[in-house]
This record gives C-alpha cells, sequence and structure tokens, in this order.
C-alpha cells in the first residue's frame, strides 16, 4: 500500500510540472482560443501520452479559463495576390446585428477594386474593431468578432484587442575599435555641447538671400530654388543653413498659396508602386508603325450594317469599335508570334497557349485592366460586348478578381481622346504591350491618280528586351 500511495504521489507532482508549464500559459491567453490548433495537445504533450487522447477535452479546458463567451475573431482576408494592406469602406452590418452565412459583412478596397467580405457561419456581430474609412489596414488584422448567441454580445462592449507583439530587432555588431597609434593614446573628444535655440532674425531688406555656402551647394544638389526660400533662416543673422532645407518639398513653392492635397487611394498607390517598379527594372524598347485603315473601316460599317439589321425594332444594336479590331487583330498576331504572347517570370519565360488580352480602363479610381480571356478565338461581336460589359462592371468596382488578374498582353487606346501617339508602360510580367493612338487623314502618294487620302493610326508595341 505504502508503494502504491508513493507512485500516486510521484505522478501527481510529475503532472503538477506538466500543467503548471503547459495549461497554465495557455489559459492565460485562452480568450483567443479560437486561434488554438486542435492539434495544439499533441504539439505540447508529445511526450506524455495521458494527456494527449482528448484535445477536445483539453481545449474546453482551457476556455473554462477566458471571461469571454465562444467567439470568433475576422481577419482580413489576402483578396488578391499582390494585397499588402486593404482599406475598410463600409460595414454592412452593425454591432449586435445577425449575421448569416454568406452574408455580405463588409466592403474593402484593395490594390485592384473594391470586394466584398462575406461571412463564412452563422451568428451576432459582437465587436468592429476597424471602423469603416480605415485605410493601409494590414493583410491579417483583426477586423470583426462574432458570437454564436446573442446575450454573449454585451460581453464585448468594452473589449479592446491586443497589439501584436514588437518585432525584436537585431543589435547591431559593436564597432571594431580602431588602432590607436602605440606613441599616445588617442584622447576622448570633448563632448558636445546642447546647441543653444536660437531667435532667429528678421529677414534683410533689399533681397537679398543670406546663405550658407554649404547649404547653397546641397541646395543645388537636390534640385531647389533658392529664389522660392522666404522669411529668415535658424544661422546667424537669420542666414539660411543646412538643416533649414530638410523640410523643403523639391519642386514645391514655400510660399502660401492656396492649394489642394488629394488622398490617395489603395488602387492609385498599387498602380504607382507598379510602374515605377515597371518602368525602373524593365528594359523598355518601342516599335511604331502607321497602319492604313481604310479597308477596316469599311469591313465594320458593313458588319454594323448586318447586326443592325438583325436587331428588333425597340432594341439598340451594339456596334463593333475600331479598339475591337485591334483586340481581335492582336490576338491572331500572337498566334503567329508566340514570343510576344509569353511573361518573365525571373528564372525563365513563360509562354502562354491562349492569347488573354488586358483593356486597360481608366476609373475614377485609378487604371485597371479587366481580362478578354481566349480573345484568338472569339468573334469581334463577342469581344465587342465583353469589353462593354468588363468596362461597365470596372467603372462601378463590380469586378471579380478572376476578371482582371493575369492576362497575356496589354492593349491601351487614347485614341478618343485626340492622341496621335504614345508610349505606354509595360504590365509586368508581360512582355509587350500595344499602344493605340487616334486616326488621321495622310495624303499618299497614288499610281493613277497621282495622289490620295488615306486613313492611318499610328501604333506603338512596347517590348521588354529581356
Amino acid at each position: 500500500r505504502s508503494l502504491a500511495i508513493m507512485a500516486l504521489c510521484r505522478g501527481a507532482i510529475v503532472s503538477g510540472r506538466v500543467l503548471r508549464g503547459k495549461i497554465l500559459p495557455l489559459a492565460s491567453v485562452s480568450k483567443f482560443y479560437q486561434t488554438v490548433s486542435s492539434k495544439a495537445p499533441q504539439t505540447l504533450f508529445a511526450q506524455h501520452r495521458l494527456l494527449i487522447k482528448a484535445p477536445e477535452n483539453y481545449l474546453q479546458f482551457a476556455r473554462c479559463f477566458s471571461s469571454l463567451p465562444p467567439h470568433v475573431v475576422i481577419k482580413l482576408p489576402n483578396l488578391s495576390p499582390t494585397m499588402e494592406t486593404g482599406t475598410v469602406v463600409s460595414w454592412a452590418k452593425n454591432e449586435g446585428d445577425q449575421v448569416g452565412e454568406g452574408d455580405l459583412l463588409a466592403e474593402i478596397e484593395t490594390d485592384k477594386a473594391t470586394m466584398s467580405m462575406d461571412a463564412s457561419d452563422e451568428g451576432f456581430v459582437a465587436k468592429i474593431l476597424i471602423p469603416a474609412g480605415t485605410k493601409n489596414v494590414p493583410v491579417g488584422a483583426p477586423l470583426v468578432i462574432v458570437v454564436e448567441e446573442e446575450g454573449s454580445v454585451a460581453a464585448f462592449k468594452d473589449y479592446q484587442p491586443e497589439a501584436p507583439p514588437a518585432k525584436p530587432v537585431e543589435a547591431a555588431p559593436p564597432p571594431t575599435p580602431a588602432a590607436a597609434p602605440a606613441a599616445a593614446p588617442a584622447a576622448a573628444p570633448a563632448p558636445t555641447p546642447a546647441p543653444v535655440a536660437r531667435k532667429p532674425a528678421a529677414a534683410p531688406s533689399g533681397g537679398r538671400l543670406f546663405i550658407s555656402p554649404l547649404a547653397r551647394r546641397v541646395a543645388m544638389e537636390r534640385g531647389i530654388d533658392l529664389s522660392m526660400l522666404s522669411g529668415s533662416g535658424t544661422g546667424v543673422d537669420g542666414c539660411f543653413v543646412l538643416k533649414d532645407l530638410d523640410n523643403v518639398v523639391v519642386g514645391a513653392p514655400m510660399g502660401t498659396g492656396a492649394y489642394t492635397d488629394i488622398p490617395i487611394t489603395g488602387m492609385r498607390a498599387t498602380i504607382a508602386k507598379r510602374l515605377t517598379e515597371s518602368k525602373q527594372s524593365i528594359p523598355h524598347y518601342y516599335l511604331t508603325v502607321d497602319v492604313e485603315l481604310d479597308q477596316v473601316l469599311k469591313i465594320r460599317e458593313d458588319l454594323n450594317r448586318t447586326i443592325g439589321a438583325m436587331a428588333g425594332k425597340d432594341e439598340k444594336p451594339p456596334k463593333i469599335s475600331v479598339n475591337d479590331v485591334f483586340i481581335k487583330a492582336m490576338a491572331m498576331a500572337n498566334k503567329c508570334v508566340p514570343e510576344a504572347n509569353s511573361a518573365w517570370m525571373g528564372d525563365f519565360i513563360r509562354q502562354y497557349d491562349t492569347v488573354d488580352v488586358c483593356v486597360a480602363v481608366a476609373t475614377p479610381a485609378g487604371l485597371i485592366t479587366p481580362i478578354v480571356f481566349g480573345a484568338d478565338t472569339k468573334g469581334l461581336l463577342g469581344i465587342s460586348q465583353e469589353v462593354r460589359a468588363l468596362a461597365a462592371r470596372a467603372r462601378d468596382n463590380k469586378l471579380k478578381p478572376e476578371e482582371f488578374q493575369g492576362g497575356s498582353i496589354t492593349i491601351s487606346n487614347l485614341g478618343m481622346f485626340g492622341i496621335s501617339s504614345f508610349s505606354a508602360i509595360i504590365n509586368p510580367p508581360q512582355a509587350c504591350i500595344l499602344s493605340v493612338g487616334g486616326t488621321k487623314q495622310v495624303v499618299v502618294p497614288d499610281g493613277e491618280k497621282g495622289h490620295k487620302s488615306v486613313t492611318k493610326v499610328s501604333v506603338t508595341l512596347c517590348c521588354d528586351h529581356r
């Protein structure tokens, strides 16, 4: 009997040590138990078989320590491959509202478009952690808390999410001391006296600008116009010194003229980032040719006449545009030159079998490129109807991610704005983008009449030299 009691006591001591080192730390953060994997007991108690037989009971035991009822924290999902942050445009549900599976929770603005975030389970909205209008919310940040029962909503009234732990900063290695001369050790530098704040003197009259030689040279290197400096500096007798140039914006006047700061949307910020990377990292080269369009315009007119005759009396017939013809022509040209229908993937080149044409569409929020998939296999009327539907959804921010992510080549047309020709920036990782200008009447030689007037358009193919 004494041996049995000793064995039980030893088992109790060992179990107590395990529980103290494993259960209690987990229980202290058990209000976030929904983030604990179901395999946590197997991981924590890998060497203790008696404690890994019932993981559900273990998790239920940990929940008992929580002061909050069962809940689920919904985090910001990754809605596009290039998404790093998002903007909460609006919430479709308020705190206390019931949500069902598939209901709209919020509208999230990504780097491409405004998309809907739907609920994946039923419950009640207990706490909205990120208010509407918040920008630059990182992917994975907690957005909202959903509970199972309506009575549990009140428990989260004053809930505040804990800030994520700061990333540890690696200490810089100590600098290697310089070898001192053998004759005499280097003297310790005298402590630098604290600068005394000096009241700037009034600007001298006569229009002369007092600036130190160093500040003048640095201003010239930074491209700062000295004539735009106003007031006085912080140097002696109001002289401008180097530190006075730190807050000067290059190219912006320092006067008090009226101006308006326009906020940048997430889409426009992403466009600026990608275009800058494209222009800096891709070796662009440009091929321009003038194309005669008289026969194309005649065929287009005949097709539109035929389509109009097939439409009903009260039905507005669709019309094929010149841009639709260019989309089809570019798709067929890519089948003949597959090198243009490819993408630079870093350590290899991917050549596509189908031609998916991205069509540049200008929206109030920025430029977006919906895709006409398989343009080489579609007719002109089908391409025309699809482009118009995609452009309408793009301007309303209703595009789905699969409708604008990908593509094998891009076309951009500015002819309707009177632009004769231009050179677009490649949409990486694609190899080419076609820039289409406006039509113009040109007089060319003619063997019979001596000369004739034709319609021409300038197109520029911007290519990746790699």
